[in-house]
This record gives C-alpha cells, sequence and structure tokens, in this order.
C-alpha cells in the first residue's frame, strides 16, 4: 500500500532533509539506523534503500513507506533481521537456535547479505543442513518419478484398498511402533538373528567340525542344518516383504542395510548349489582335492553369515547413529587415515634405521615390515611382537606413541559432535513416528491454532502499524479526490 505519493521528496530515500537516521518497522519492531552505518553495505536491501531517488524506487525496495515519520516497513521476521542488524553494526553474524537455518538462508538472501558473511561454525551448520535439504529433494524427486495414483475412475476403489494394504504392510515392516504387528515382526527379526549367531558359533566347535570334514552327518548337524534354513527362510521373506511395500526399487536395492542383507542371504542358497553340483559333478580322478576346494567355497560362503548380526542395526537407534555418523564423518575419518599414513611414513624407517644398526635385526626386517609396528605403536594397542631393544629406536617408539595419541585426539570431538546431533535428530524422528497418525493429525491441529495465538500476540505492533498505514492511506485518497472535484 502506498501513502502520501503527492508529497515524497526526491530525497526521501537518502535522507536529505530526513534527517541523519531512518526507521526501519519490521513486523511491528522498529529500528533507528544511521544512513552513515549503510555505507559500507551498498549491495544489500537497506543499502539500495539509501540510495533511492523517488517514490517508485522506494517501493520496489520495501513493502511501505511512510513520508511524515520516515519510516519504512518490511514483512519479515523480525528475529532474523535483529541478528542482520547486529552484523550491520559490529560485523558478526550467526544462525538463530530457535529458528531454521534454511529460513535464515531465505532472510539473508532477501536482505542482501552474503552467506560467507557468516561465521565458520554457523556457515558449516548451514552448508550440512543445505547437504541434508537437497539429499532429501533428491529421494523425493526419485520417488516421485514413479507411476503415481493416475488411474482409470473404475479401478479407485481397488487401489484404495491396496494402497491402504500397503501402508499397514509399510508399517509393520518398517515402523515397530505403529502397532502391535510391528513390535512382534520386529522382535521375531530380532530373535532371528540371534539364533542365527549362536548357530554360527556353535557349527565352529571342534566336534562338529571334525564331523563335517569327514562327510558325516549327525543328528546335532542336522538339528544345526534346519535352525539354518527356518532363519534364513525368515530374513528372505522379510526382505521380500520389504521389496513389495516399497515405491522406488531402485532405491531400496541400493539402501546399505538392503545391500546387507543380500549379502548375508545369498551364501545360503549358493551353498545350497554348489553343494549339490559338487555331488553330481565331480570330476573323476579329483580325489580329495576337488572336495577341499569345494570345502573351502563352501566355509567362506558360511562365515559371510556373520552379517546377519548387521541387522540389528533396523531396530537399533545407537547402530543406527553410528552409521549416519560415519557417513556425516567421511572427511575427518579420511584427515585421520590421512595422518596415520603420514606418520606410518616417518616412523617406519626411523625405527628401521635405528634397529638395523644398534638394534635387533631379526625383528624389523624391512621398512614396509616396520609399517605394522608404526600402526600398532601409534593406535596405542601394542601387540609386543615387534619390540625396539637400542635406545633410538626406544625414543623413536616413544615419539610415535604420543604423536598418535595427538593424532587420534584433533578429528575425534568433531565426530562426537556429529554423533551427539545424529542421535537426537534419530531420537526425534523415532518419537514422530511412534505416534499415532490420529493422534498427530489433532496435535497438528492444535499447534496451528497455538501458532496462530502466539502470532496474534507477538505482532500487535505489526497490526496496529498496519491499521495506521491504512487510516493514512485512505485519508490521502480523500483528498486527492476532494482536490480533483474541485479542479475545473
Amino acid at each position: 500500500m502506498r501513502t502520501c505519493t503527492d508529497s515524497l521528496p526526491a530525497e526521501a530515500g537518502r535522507g536529505g532533509g530526513r534527517g541523519s537516521s531512518a526507521i526501519i518497522n519490521v513486523g511491528g519492531i522498529k529500528y533507528r539506523i544511521p544512513w552513515t552505518t549503510l555505507d559500507e553495505f551498498p549491495l544489500t536491501r537497506l543499502g539500495k534503500l539509501k540510495s533511492c531517488h523517488n517514490h517508485e524506487e522506494i517501493m520496489d525496495v520495501c513493502d511501505d513507506y511512510d513520508v511524515s515519520r520516515n519510516e519504512f516497513f518490511f514483512d519479515r521476521n523480525p528475529s532474523a533481521f535483529r541478528t542482520i542488524v547486529t552484523f550491520l553494526a559490529a560485523g558478526k553474524l550467526r544462525l538463530l537456535r530457535e529458528m531454521c537455518a534454511l529460513s535464515f538462508q531465505e532472510e539473508l538472501l532477501y536482505w542482501g547479505v552474503e552467506e560467507g558473511s557468516l561465521e565458520w561454525c554457523c556457515l558449516r551448520k548451514l552448508r550440512l543442513r543445505q547437504e541434508e535439504h537437497r539429499e532429501a529433494q533428491r529421494e523425493d524427486a526419485e520417488l516421485s518419478s514413479l507411476p503415481g495414483d493416475d488411474q482409470a475412475p473404475s479401478t479407485c476403489s481397488d487401489e484404495g484398498r491396496g494402497a491402504g494394504c500397503m501402508r499397514r504392510l509399510r508399517d509393520m515392516v518398517e515402523n515397530p511402533h505403529s502397532g502391535l504387528p510391528g513390535k512382534i515382526f520386529a522382535c521375531l527379526s530380532v530373535i532371528f538373528v540371534v539364533i542365527t549367531a549362536v548357530t554360527l558359533c556353535v557349527s565352529t566347535m571342534p566336534d562338529l567340525r571334525a564331523e563335517e570334514e569327514s562327510g558325516k552327518c549327525t543328528q546335532r548337524c542336522h538339528n544345526i542344518f534346519v535352525l539354518e534354513t527356518v532363519c534364513v527362510g525368515w530374513f528372505s521373506l522379510e526382505f521380500l516383504l520389504r521389496f513389495i511395500q516399497t515405491q522406488s526399487k531402485c532405491v531400496f536395492l541400493r539402501t546399505p542395510l538392503n545391500i546387507i542383507d543380500m549379502v548375508a542371504i545369498l551364501p545360503y542358497y549358493i551353498t545350497l548349489i554348489v553343494d549339490s553340483l559338487s555331488m553330481r559333478e565331480k570330476p573323476a580322478g579329483s580325489g580329495n582335492n576337488y572336495l577341499e576346494k569345494v570345502g573351502l567355497v563352501l566355509r567362506v560362503l558360511r562365515a559371510l553369515r556373520i552379517f546377519y548380526v548387521m541387522r540389528l542395526a533396523r531396530h537399533s537407534l545407537g547402530l543406527q547413529t553410528l552409521g549416519l555418523t560415519v557417513r556425516r564423518c567421511t572427511r575427518e575419518f579420511g584427515l585421520l587415515l590421512l595422518f596415520l599414513c603420514v606418520a606410518m611414513a616417518l616412523f617406519s624407517p626411523l625405527v628401521f634405521l635405528a634397529e638395523s644398526e644398534m638394534g635387533d635385526k631379526q625383528a624389523f626386517t624391512s621398512i614396509p615390515g616396520s609399517y605394522w609396528w608404526a600402526v600398532i605403536s601409534m593406535t596405542t594397542v601394542g601387540y609386543g611382537d615387534m619390540v625396539p631393544r637400542s635406545i633410538p629406536g626406544q625414543v623413536v617408539a616413544l615419539s610415535s606413541i604420543l604423536s598418535g595419541i595427538l593424532l587420534m585426539a584433533f578429528p575425534v570431538t568433531s565426530i562426537f559432535h556429529t554423533f551427539s546431533r545424529s542421535y537426537v535428530e534419530l531420537k526425534e524422528e523415532q518419537c514422530r513416528a511412534s505416534r499415532h497418525k490420529p493422534d498427530s493429525q489433532d496435535s497438528t491441529k492444535s499447534q496451528n491454532s497455538d501458532d496462530s495465538q502466539e502470532t496474534d500476540h507477538a505482532y500487535p505492533a505489526a497490526l496496529e502499524a498496519a491499521v495506521h498505514r491504512k487510516s493514512v492511506a485512505m485519508a490521502s485518497q480523500k483528498a486527492l479526490e476532494s482536490r480533483r472535484s474541485l479542479k475545473p
């Protein structure tokens, strides 16, 4: 709404004849800002406001303008503008705890403040939030590219029933807090994982291994095979149900946990196929060598069953937090690996030279052979298989241990903060998923009503200013009409 269009001086925007400061009204909160403060920020919105020459230019920059009070109105977030005013005055720009980082980025874009002006910690947080937002948008785009519900009207009822069944199936296999079926499904999954781990441990006992190598199938071996078959059957059924209920099959197959499921399930079926083929197509005259090779392949495939333990990450918030932390801290882990490699390349030649000249030559035979000692020493494990005996070698060992402690401590702080933040995020997401849908709808309605009440109480000054501007505009319009009526 434009006010007093016929009485605006040419220098209103620059303060000529209007004093040395301007009143900036943002969301009902007024700020008196000197024009000289904006000299260092000519590209910001307020800096452009200073260089305006007429009313049209001013209205392109702000939402409204009161010429009588030299007051500029902006319908924006007052909390974010308070931080921007602090930046204009003191040069410090930080994110707000009570405001989303992406929303604050939009405020910076509106006021013409560059993101690079943020403090490094806040800028890092903003970059992380932008990366998460882009990843979420990419997943949404992949899901939206799938065939939708735009089918023939005659099949709407069938699709509705099918969608309801798929939604209940999705809640059962993905959300243990959705109800009793989800809890039972999660408990059965954990029980079968535990049974598989125990079976794998029992199958490595010496007496069972001797029976397996001799080719005899006793009752104990048969029982273990039956347990393994039942567990693999359950895991196959669970994987199939998850694959059916998912909307994007490609995204499902690229998920790390689903890849682990396939790696853990497939060895059982491959073992059955290899075992059956080895019994049918045994080459003539191959002797025991062929059986030993087949047995080695089978043992390697069976050892892959240990990946079943990783399935617990579906039901463990701690393991999910660990995986999310590893994914977010790839740069920190890479930096830690770089530190260890550089230190290993430095201390291995030193300890080799020291021990080859003055110590035990049998332990440190070469520089590559000393890499193992350097890694074990810097990580403060110390197996004791390679020990420097000379004084120079012990000095090098002490230096490697101290440097290892320091190098390990550098990235740990950042990794710890990422782990804490990831745990809080997953905990909040789990709490949201545990709420029932009707309760969530009621809470959404109540939250919207509370937000509207808070808005009504938080911006009384903004409402008052809007009413004042409207009354001024109506008065000016009536004055213009009366002047036009008086003209011949």
